[in-house]
């Protein structure tokens, strides 16, 4: 398994997740995330590259073939490796279960939890949701408690909105993991084909680099 590195690497499990589906150039993949909004992927195109490097050492993805159009560079087509699809389950379920402050790698997940089995999905989200009844439980024992001791409202507001943002996303997360186990949202879709270039595709790399 890959070595663990600080923080989720949510450029690197975009990818894994896009060549889950099939094998691609990583200028197909750049096109991919454009297409796609994938926001929280940032530092584009240096970063993706990056990541494709990174999992080509680590033994995730392996380059399959080089192709070429007309004058264009060669490029090479990766796909994922059994350790990779491996990985990238083990990434999914981490970032869908666990919770954080920031939410930018719940979204990723989210994104790309087609990557997991319906089921399996589905019952990292009721963990995650066990961690959010816990989150909410827990605020209002606060306010009670602090509400009791004679504090104002004012400076207890913070707690307040935490409790009901973790609310909220509970109630959403419930629905979610409900729907999914009742078969109610299609699975196993394959993320659609690029339609054009990325727009400004520059960087260290660039449109015609030869990968």
């Amino acid at each position: 398994m890959a070595g663990r590195r600080a923080g989720p690497d949510l450029v690197g499990t975009t990818v894994l997740a896009v060549l889950n589906h099939g094998p691609r150039h990583t200028y197909d993949l750049h096109r991919f995330l454009v297409d796609t909004h994938k926001d929280y992927v940032t530092g584009l195109p240096r970063s993706l590259y990056h990541a494709v490097d990174r999992l080509v050492a680590d033994g995730l993805v392996i380059p399959v073939e080089t192709t070429r159009e007309g004058r264009r560079p060669e490029r090479t087509v990766h796909r994922i490796t059994a350790p990779g699809r491996e990985e990238l389950a083990e990434r999914l379920r981490r970032l869908l279960t666990t919770i954080g402050r920031d939410t930018t790698p719940f979204v990723a997940a989210v994104s790309l939890m087609g990557g997991l089995p319906a089921g399996e999905a589905a019952r990292a989200l009721r963990e995650r949701a066990a961690g959010l009844r816990q989150r909410v439980d827990a605020a209002t024992r606060t306010l009670a408690e602090l509400t009791r001791a004679g504090l104002p409202r004012l400076p207890l507001l913070e707690i307040e909105y935490e409790r009901s943002r973790h609310a909220a996303e509970l109630a959403w997360v419930e629905s979610l993991a409900d729907e999914m186990t009742d078969g109610r949202i299609d699975w196993g879709i394959p993320p659609p084909a690029p339609t054009g270039p990325p727009p400004e595709d520059a960087g260290s790399h660039g449109e015609d680099d030869p990968r």
